[in-house]
């Protein structure tokens, strides 16, 4: 058995022991107080523990409160796991058609928890999270810590949307930049879809690059009215612009050798999307963590000072008068 914080236990047991000294030795004072003739009158119970056997008893409790802060342990060693996972960008799209509400409550939100149920389904991965419209930015850079990534997900609101047409060649430029040194070269996009011309372009890119595509399409294709800032539909030249999901960027993502999925409601679907990513690529090794099995033993000595002191608490004297 070792202790983990002994510094404390240096530290403290010399004015315990002191506060013991002038504890054990203390002299009831109260004949001072009182005259004999008073005194008699005054009983104690007979179910108390005379003062040195109580004051033994909270000696004892500090000691083994003490032990308890000095965290005794029984060591049994490190040991050395290896976490092996992939890394990946995530690119959000944030154009004006992510309004939509033809899936509720709309195309961004939608989006956005599927998002936190790749990041769920994907726990010892590193990943980097993009927002694109007319040109694309980081949101947050290579990372395996998933509470973070996911509050960083939920900040990105209907202020972020910008009414600006989708630009994928811009998105493939930039990423390609930041997937320069990872093998393999990850890119998953959750999008509505894209201009005929771009996404051609953005096609040339991901294959030039050896980026392995992943799509996660929302909206459906029926479509939906473009919403402005204020929630009103968009008019051109008198009529209503609908927006309807294009998926031709699922079928680029199908050429470059990834995959895409149509999301809809439940996670089975983004589970299925890891399942196929993991299968079509050898996670590499992403680090090492030293993992310390310790046995706490803690607990032992506090229980035991807690029920000291218990006993030397109800063990008080009670005074009473006597008659006569």
């Amino acid at each position: 058995m070792s202790f983990l914080n002994p510094q404390l236990f240096y530290i403290l047991i010399v004015p315990l022991f002191l506060f013991a000294f002038f504890i054990l030795r203390h002299r009831d004072n109260i004949t001072q107080l009182f005259s004999k003739e008073v005194l008699e009158r005054l009983s104690v119970g007979d179910d108390s523990f005379p003062l040195v056997v109580r004051n033994g008893l909270m000696f004892v409790a500090l000691l083994l409160m003490l032990i308890a802060l000095a965290r005794p342990i029984i060591d049994h060693g490190a040991r050395t796991v290896e976490v092996r996972g992939l890394s990946a960008v995530v690119a959000l799209d944030i154009s004006g058609s992510m309004r939509a509400k033809d899936i509720y409550p709309n195309r961004l939100e939608f989006a956005k928890k599927k998002i936190v149920s790749l990041l769920e389904a994907m726990p010892n991965d590193e990943i980097a999270l993009v927002a694109f419209a007319h040109l694309p930015f980081i949101l947050a850079p290579f990372s395996s810590d998933k509470t973070t990534l996911e509050e960083i997900v939920d900040g990105v609101t209907d202020k972020y949307i910008n009414m600006s047409s989708t630009n994928f060649i811009a998105l493939g430029d930039y990423v390609t930049e930041i997937l320069a040194n990872k093998k393999p070269k990850i890119l998953i996009v959750f999008s509505d879809g894209g201009e005929k011309k771009e996404v051609e372009r953005f096609a040339k890119i991901v294959k030039e690059q050896n980026v392995s595509l992943y799509v996660v399409l929302v909206g459906t294709k029926a479509g939906s009215p473009v919403l402005d800032e204020k929630g009103k539909p968009l008019n051109y030249k008198g009529s209503i612009v609908i927006t309807q999901r294009d998926d031709r960027l699922g079928e680029i993502a199908m050429q470059s050798g990834g995959a895409f999925i149509v999301a809809n409601a439940g996670s089975q679907d983004i589970e299925n999307l890891v399942a196929t990513i993991k299968a079509q690529h050898i996670s590499k090794r992403s680090g090492e963590v030293t993992i310390y099995d310790r046995e706490e033993l803690f607990y032992y000595p506090l229980a035991l000072a807690l029920l000291l002191l218990l006993f030397s608490f109800s063990s008080l004297p009670k005074l009473g008068v006597k008659n006569g």
